[in-house]
């Protein structure tokens, strides 16, 4: 599992500069076959910040800076509502318990909304809902309140930021470099209100696999965006991406069911 994991990682984060699923999209349901569901959205916003903290490093100085400040400020708040909402369910008691081929599994609130919200986003990237949307530059504050509420909650801010960002008249490079630039401001956010506890405790568990797989997927992020930055050519793969997409969406309706969630 984790050489599957370090291969997402390094794909996601490659393609992710251009088209497609969002490294924290794919992310998020193999982190949370190693970690309970709040260590997992917590360990994918660490790879996601670091990510993108990088891209900021690789282009960050075409970064236009009027969209990007319209985009923030209004996305910053939303984006502690949404984490501090996700800390709110984190321990909440399971709505259900059933019994399947001898083992008892769960339907918690956390898993129902990060599973579901999985769910979602993959079904709308299979029906290429960014194609048919066109709005108005006017409302990117609109944009940035959602992104940085759903990136707060569960780390899918990608697709709304880009539905939005795409309108503006942004060149390739310009686009890259503001998206990173908001990711990393909504990262930090969220960060701020996971971390309120105790991190580190997060990796403690003697019967849990500890750091090992953050680290792995913070690496080949790292190198899959190093390669993808390098890329001239503006990459779809639509076949790929409706492979994944059924995959995530299988494995979004997996977690809100409580079957492919660690126990």
């Amino acid at each position: 599992m984790e050489v599957l994991l370090v291969l997402v990682a390094l794909v996601a984060a490659a393609l992710s500069l251009f088209s497609g699923f969002g490294l924290g999209t794919l992310l998020l349901p193999f982190f949370a076959f190693f970690y309970e569901p709040h260590i997992a959205v917590a360990a994918t916003a660490v790879v996601h910040l670091l990510n993108n903290l990088l891209k900021v490093v690789l282009v960050g100085r075409s970064v236009e800076r009027h969209v990007l400040l319209r985009f923030v400020i209004p996305a910053i708040p939303l984006a502690f509502v949404g984490a501090w909402l996700l800390d709110g369910i984190t321990h909440r008691e399971a709505l259900a318990t059933y019994t399947l081929g001898g083992h008892t599994f769960s339907v918690t609130p956390l898993g129902l909304v990060v599973g579901g919200l999985v769910a979602v986003f993959a079904a709308l990237e299979l029906v290429r809902w960014k194609e048919h949307v066109r709005l108005s530059p006017k409302l990117l504050p609109v944009g940035g309140m959602l992104s940085g509420f759903f990136g707060g909650l569960t780390g899918h801010q990608g697709a709304l930021r880009s539905v939005f960002l795409v309108r503006m008249g942004l060149d390739k490079i310009q686009f890259v470099a503001t998206a990173a630039w908001a990711a990393a401001l909504v990262d930090i956010t969220r960060l701020i209100v996971y971390g309120k506890g105790n991190p580190a405790a997060w990796f403690e568990d003697p019967s849990g696999p500890g750091v090992r797989p953050l680290v792995l997927a913070m690496v080949a992020a790292f190198v899959g965006t190093v390669i993808g930055s390098r890329l001239v050519k503006k990459m779809t793969l639509r076949g790929l991406q409706r492979i994944v997409g059924w995959a995530l969406l299988l494995a979004g309706l997996g977690m809100a069911t409580g079957l492919t969630l660690k126990a």
